[in-house]
């Protein structure tokens, strides 16, 4: 059963973390991704342990499923040449490189229209390139410090970053997002356009959902939303584990201190109402802290999940193999990937009843697919030999 973007093809210039999760969500919906890589290949080949190839590191293999490789020196003309042919019936260029530096390979958007005037030119850059950052290189952990997110994390104490790549994997759904409202405007009109995705701004919007707070009234309004800042918001110790306990409406906190044998707390006018709990949420979470010791994890769950409050155990990642809902759902598979053998990975966890997300091709060993690529895009025989000759294509399956 095909996906919803079956027939669009991608060509894919991104790097690391960020624009390739972003065209894996695409690939896992049908469309053809064309990852095209340096000599070196992209780094996360050589980010985490592997198996039998090097350059097939445990981050390429998730990331960069569902892709082929075409491997290029676009330094050497005819090398850009080919790749400009492939671009030429493409959907979408997507990169994630700075535009100075697409400028510079002859790949800006100007010279792109030349080739493909519909193209769809989706960039993710750390910031809006005309602006006073435009110019700087972005990583992950830069983006989490400007942006509020690691004086956020560390609270009180010294700012912190989150321990996963967040500003990466939420500004690659926001691209993926971003390409497929492009791929839409295209499908319905024929028309292309050029979509920036900074970084740097995307993660300011997604924390102002919460935290702008009082400053949407007033200019010297309060920023911060106190419940997810409150000190005490935090999984709690029960008599021999950590649950996660989340009373949220008026009926959960009353059933909450019914079950913890404190139902009179709710007669507080302090407690009554969500607009002045949330005035002292930090008061309500310290006593859910000196209740939690009262109950094992186990009865806290069964309790508080039969009067449906909202709470979960706390799990360690090498506990989430064993979780009886995700083994029901299947989420972890081991397959047999054609080069590197029996691997694991979670499959798509979105489920589509028409066009469901797919698993269908394993990650691709550098330059794999460089000569079906350029074939398929009408490159000559003899120029493929060419490039091949100049070392200007990596193609695996050559001769040594």
């Amino acid at each position: 059963m095909p996906g919803a973007l079956d027939g669009l093809k991608i060509v894919d210039m991104t790097v690391v973390a960020l624009g390739p999760y972003a065209t894996l969500l695409l690939a896992e919906q049908g469309a053809e991704v064309i990852k095209v890589e340096p000599p070196e290949g992209d780094t996360t080949r050589h980010q985490g342990p592997s198996k039998v190839n090097k350059g097939m590191g445990a981050h390429h293999m998730f990331v960069n499923r569902n892709k082929r490789s075409l491997c290029l020196d676009l330094k050497q003309p005819a090398a850009l040449s080919a790749l400009l042919k492939v671009v030429a019936d493409a959907d979408a260029l997507i990169y994630s490189i700075r535009p100075q530096a697409m400028e510079r390979l002859g790949l800006g958007y100007d010279a792109v229209r030349q080739v493909s005037p519909s193209i769809c030119y989706i960039g993710a850059g750390g910031y809006t390139s005309d602006g006073p950052y435009g110019h700087l290189p972005a990583y992950d952990d830069a983006i989490q410090a400007l942006s509020g997110v690691a004086a956020l994390m560390g609270g009180d104490g010294p700012p912190r970053y989150a321990p996963t790549v967040l500003a990466d994997k939420t500004v690659g759904l926001t691209l993926a997002y971003a390409a497929m409202c492009a791929l839409m405007h295209k499908v319905r009109t024929g028309e292309g356009q050029k979509v920036e995705v900074p970084m740097f701004e995307t993660m300011v919007t997604w924390l102002s959902l919460e935290h702008l707070w009082e400053r949407t009234f007033r200019d010297d309004g309060p920023l911060g939303y106190p419940r997810t800042l409150a000190p005490s918001r935090k999984p709690y110790q029960a008599k021999d584990g950590w649950l996660a306990i989340l009373p949220y409406t008026d009926r959960h906190w009353r059933r909450f201190f019914e079950i913890a044998g404190r139902p009179q707390v709710m007669q507080d006018p302090r407690f009554a109402t969500m607009n002045t709990r949330s005035r002292h949420v930090e008061e309500l979470y310290g006593m859910i802290a000196a209740l939690a010791p009262q109950k094992t994890v186990a009865d806290w769950v069964t309790a508080l999940q039969a009067a449906e409050v909202p709470c979960m155990p706390v799990k360690s990642l090498a506990e989430l193999f064993d979780d009886p809902h995700l083994k029901w759902r299947g989420l972890f598979q081991t397959s047999e990937h054609h080069s590197e053998g029996a691997i694991t990975m979670p499959v798509p966890p979105i489920r589509f009843s028409a066009t469901p997300s797919t698993h269908h091709r394993g990650a691709p060993l550098l330059g794999e697919d460089s000569v079906a690529v350029l074939r398929a895009a009408g490159v000559p025989e003899a120029d493929i030999a060419a490039l091949r000759r100049s070392g200007a294509l990596v193609d695996p399956s050559a001769p040594a």
